[in-house]
């Protein structure tokens, strides 16, 4: 196989925006997706795209688990068990990864969490942090990123409310977050308009004092073509978002924003179905070859390369380390090690609201997957801890994303779960309900983490990847807190009925519930090679020429969605190799 100058590991953003990247460098690039060639058309061809068991109970866009699972346990003394029926996350499959399949929320960070331990133990004390929470800083600051977040929105075509530019306030009034960090420029296009779920959690989040804005969205407004050419057509909140491909071409995914432009390269190579088993490493395992992979045929074929990118999923990133032998597995006893160290997860709870049926015609078969209105009151340190007692914060939204034919049925507490009741009951309240959600931050601890399971082996005969995690004091005592926040605005509202959802003393995780595919750490990114597995700008400290881009680079979970930050911190990664790295290949940052 002929010699490539960088070969690109899953095809989802963060591929998608290196292979962009590195071609523009002038490099030539191999891109090896998994899963199968998939693209608006023909895969999001309307009617046929619309179609709920297909796509979100069959899971058609989703990892095959069939191949490769992860097995999960909740303690290190427990046994691990594989994960047979994808449930609390869905990764996706084939060209566009998660990509394709995602809402289209997209924020960018607050600069507190890029920081997290730094800043608790400025403010609150080393000792407020929990013994064995293992949050960290990022070691990249709001202000290197800011440009990167910029530029990522142009790319993806995302629609919002700016709170202020360079300085100046330009969004009280109109929507605007005042917790949002300063930006350089406005969104590409407005806010989208919002739905009467969005317009009633607005007005009873205003009332109980709180500060509601706008949500991000990379579901447009409007028509828009972005730096690269790519067109995009107003949504038009036909309700099937979240689990499906845009037939409007108004959600941003991979391959809408920036694969047609990769197209129109002579340098980008993009070949499907091909599987990674490693990557390849030289003697002194101090530099990567390339990689070896086993495509549609079942042929082992292997691909060298000067430059390797790991940007799958974030388990799979994790995976492909520790069997390739790059950098040291983390081991929870002694501390130790890196890969695999501060798996992390999203904190969700959630409050169903049910009104009279001659009051509040929500309309929820209506829906846009990142359009809604969002509080910032209690998220990131925008309020006081210290009388709490717990570590993290949590955004509260209405996001209508659309309910759907078989799934989208809730009633109130109480209903019987079938017969003619159950029937009266989804007639009365199906147009008179909304949801509302604590998307609350998920924190790091020394004995939630990855590693390869001694058991379990995957279609090609190697070892599945261990999850072993559970909830833990602080993240219970923290969600708790924020449902009764949220609960402010529910009641505000004056439903007729309240459904809580969140979890209580003593509960553990949940593999059948669906939470959100917000995973993140086990290769994550720091100052020190000892307590983080790549520096910076997310390059390997121990083989210069491996970059690992993506959400397995987080310390801890964000209160915010993942997706803007993978992107700005993937166009952060790839300037830096442009830059700097192939002016002088090594390390960037001295260990």
């Amino acid at each position: 196989m002929k010699k490539a100058d960088a070969v690109i590991v899953g095809f989802g953003w963060a591929g998608a925006i290196m292979a962009k990247e590195l071609t523009e460098a002038g490099l030539n690039v191999v891109a090896l997706e998994r899963g199968p060639m998939q693209d608006t058309y023909p895969e999001g061809s309307y009617p046929q795209v619309i179609d709920e068991l297909t796509y979100n109970i069959r899971r058609k866009l989703f990892q095959d688990i069939s191949k490769e699972t992860v097995t999960i346990r909740h303690g290190v003394n427990d046994v691990a068990l594989p994960n047979r029926q994808l449930g609390a996350f869905l990764p996706g499959n084939g060209v566009g990864g998660a990509g394709v399949h995602w809402s289209g929320v997209h924020f960018r960070v607050d600069p507190v969490e890029l920081r997290m331990r730094s800043h608790y133990e400025e403010r609150y004390g080393k000792k407020f942090i929990p013994e064995g929470m293992t949050i960290q800083d990022f070691g990249v600051t709001y202000e290197e990123l800011e440009p990167y977040f910029d530029f990522a929105e142009k790319v993806f075509g995302t629609s919002g409310t700016a709170w202020t530019i360079n300085g100046k306030n330009v969004g009280e009034g109109k929507g605007g977050n005042p917790f949002a960090p300063d930006r350089s420029t406005d969104f590409p296009l407005v806010a989208q308009k919002n739905t009467i779920s969005a317009q009633l959690f607005q007005k009873a989040a205003t009332e109980v004092g709180y500060h509601p804005y706008n949500l991000p969205s990379a579901n447009t407004s409007g028509p828009y073509t972005n730096p690269y050419g790519a067109q995009m057509g107003p949504c038009n909140f036909c309700g099937f978002c979240s689990g499906y491909v845009c037939y409007m071409y108004s959600k941003a995914s991979p391959n809408l924003n920036i694969l047609p432009a990769l197209k129109q390269e002579p340098k980008f190579e993009l070949r499907t179905n091909a599987y990674v088993l490693r990557v390849n490493l030289d003697s002194d395992k101090r530099r990567a070859t390339g990689v070896t992979y086993v495509d549609a045929q079942g042929q082992e074929i292997e691909q060298p390369a000067d430059l390797v990118i790991l940007s799958a999923f974030q388990f799979h990133n994790v995976r492909l380390m520790l069997l390739s032998g790059i950098g040291k597995p983390y081991d929870p006893k002694t501390g130790e090690g890196v890969v695999g160290k501060n798996f992390a997860y999203q904190n969700m709870a959630t409050i169903k609201a049910y009104f009279d049926k001659d009051a509040h015609h929500t309309n929820p078969f209506i829906g846009a997957g990142g359009n809604g209105v969002a509080v910032d009151d209690f998220n990131a340190d925008n309020f006081d801890h210290g009388p709490h007692g717990f570590v993290g914060g949590s955004p509260f939204w209405v996001n209508q994303a659309g309910t759907r034919p078989i799934a989208g049925i809730n009633n109130p507490p109480g209903t019987p779960e079938w017969g003619s009741q159950w029937k009266a009951a989804a007639a009365d309240y199906y147009t008179h309900q909304l949801s509302m959600d604590a998307h609350g931050a998920h924190q790091s601890y020394r004995d939630n983490y990855l590693d390869l399971d001694p058991t379990y082996k995957d279609a090609y005969g190697q070892p599945l990847l261990r999850m072993t995690f559970d909830w833990k004091e602080n993240d219970l005592r923290m969600t708790q807190f924020m449902v009764e926040k949220m609960k402010k605005i529910a009641e505000a509202m004056n439903p007729k009925a309240l459904k809580v959802s969140v979890k209580g003393a003593g509960s553990h995780f949940n593999t059948a519930s669906y939470q959100t595919t917000h995973l993140n750490g086990g290769a994550i990114m720091g100052t020190d090679p000892k307590t983080s597995a790549v520096n910076k700008y997310l390059q390997s400290w121990d083989v210069p020429n491996v970059f690992v881009p993506g959400a397995s680079a987080f310390p801890q979970g964000l209160g915010y969605n993942p997706t803007g930050l993978v992107a700005a911190l993937t166009y952060w990664s790839a300037r830096a190799i442009r830059e700097q790295y192939l002016k002088n290949p090594g390390p960037l940052v001295q260990a």
